[in-house]
């Protein structure tokens, strides 16, 4: 009998699976409003260049740039979160079973190479990378290339909201490296409560923060990904520093973006079919980790 402590338990525990999306995306809209403020209300900083023609061009460059790469952003998280990477509706015959084959007793069947089982989705994964805990899902041989694409443009998006939060830092630090200005940036959070900053400076700087430490952290996971992608590697085999699999770096970022390589990152609705099925993989090296 399922008792009420469970039953509360599973509640807050499938709250919390959502809670990092819902967060990414409160800070990804939030950002996005920043940045537009600045664009349309605060620049240029010239008052005479505010009316002209140019500042309206300026404007409407900006805000194409800035909505382009929010609808990839959002687009791209969507077919992410659509497209199921696991092994369910996939058929396997008893001839397959081969080199690199394993069973798993959590889904009762045996499992092709780079597949295994996600104790969070409760499900084995073909080619499996990891459980992505800010998209509450895993990243496979189907879903990857909309992870990738989608880590590319909020790297490109975070990258822009930094140098448009330049003139919050500029105006933050007018006056010098201040003991007030440092906490301002530094915990801006104490500053509000404590009544040292108005609501309008604390989320300029809060926003201007979480706009560097993003930049900074989705640019460590972009460039670890692409060096995976281009040596051929997942994250599982990374850790084993085993490159079996590798084609060479052509072949490598085909197998993961598919054929149409070279421009589908540009939006999420390019067809770009995958070379593989995620079963069958060519081996190239040795199978064992290099000691």
């Amino acid at each position: 009998m399922v008792t009420l402590g469970s039953r509360v338990w599973c509640r807050v525990e499938k709250t919390c699976r959502h809670l990092p999306i819902v967060l990414n995306t409160v800070l990804v809209f939030s950002i996005t409003a920043e940045v537009s403020y600045l664009v349309l209300i605060e620049a240029p900083l010239e008052p005479e260049l505010k009316k002209s023609d140019w500042s309206s061009t300026w404007k409407s460059i900006h805000l194409f740039a800035q909505y382009f790469m929010l609808v990839n952003i959002t687009w791209n998280a969507l077919l992410f979160l659509k497209t199921n990477p696991s092994i369910r509706g996939v058929f396997f015959g008893g001839d397959m079973v081969g080199q690199g084959w394993r069973y798993c007793y959590t889904c009762e069947t045996h499992t092709p190479p780079r597949c295994s089982h996600c104790y969070d989705c409760n499900v084995c994964v073909l080619r499996r990378d990891h459980h992505c805990v800010f998209f509450g899902q895993c990243v496979g041989f189907r879903n990857y290339r909309y992870f990738l694409s989608c880590l590319f443009f909020m790297w490109a998006g975070l990258l822009y909201a930094v140098v448009m939060n330049a003139e919050v830092f500029i105006v933050i630090l007018k006056e010098g490296v201040t003991f007030h200005s440092f906490m301002l940036l530094l915990v801006p959070w104490i500053m509000l409560v404590t009544g040292q900053v108005t609501a309008q400076a604390f989320a300029f700087a809060f926003i201007a923060d979480t706009c560097v430490i993003g930049f900074l952290l989705v640019s460590a996971f972009l460039f670890f990904h692409v060096g995976l992608m281009v040596r051929g590697q997942t994250t599982r085999e990374w850790y084993s520093t085993r490159r079996p699999y590798s084609l060479g770096i052509l072949a490598n970022i085909r197998e993961c973006l598919g054929e149409h390589w070279f421009f589908c990152w540009i939006c999420p609705l390019i067809p770009s079919v995958l070379p593989g099925d995620g079963i069958h993989f060519k081996v190239t090296g040795s199978l064992e980790p290099v000691r």
